[in-house]
């Protein structure tokens, strides 16, 4: 999940305008990337959620097996969550508030947060179940 979404954040920058100045995909570190100057800050900040959602999707749909499926829900239902409390710690260096001060409006992120949580978690529970259920003895 946060591979894609900070993915998103650099090549929504690229497109944009934006030099990258600074960047971390380290897996055992909370990944960031840092642009300066940003022309368009809300297409690099909005790129990350956005295709932190459809890159699992699109690869999910292509290979077209149940465990993609799993990894796609659970990044759909992770980058709603992420924003919603992204919003609540106020954190100025996190995505919401960097949203917010950007001008992006706050009902757009609502609408975001909504869909991605509960279609989120509606698909990642049904991929839990399926994975964790008990099979029956034969």
């Amino acid at each position: 999940m946060t591979f894609t979404h900070e993915c998103g954040h650099i090549i929504g920058g690229m497109t944009c305008g934006a030099t990258l100045t600074d960047f971390d995909l380290a897996p055992w570190r909370m990944p960031y990337s840092l642009h300066s100057p940003d022309p368009h800050p809300l297409v690099t900040l909005w790129a990350g959620p956005l295709l932190g959602v459809s890159v699992p999707i699109a690869i999910a749909a292509l290979i077209r097996k149940r465990w993609a499926w799993f990894i796609a829900d659970f990044c759909i239902l992770a980058n709603g969550v992420y924003l919603v409390l992204a919003w609540l710690s106020g954190d100025r260096f996190l995505d919401t508030p960097r949203l917010l001060s950007a001008g992006a409006p706050p009902g757009l992120i609502v609408i975001y947060c909504g869909l991605t949580i509960v279609l989120g978690y509606v698909w990642f529970r049904s991929d839990c179940v399926h994975y964790l259920a008990s099979k029956p003895k034969r």
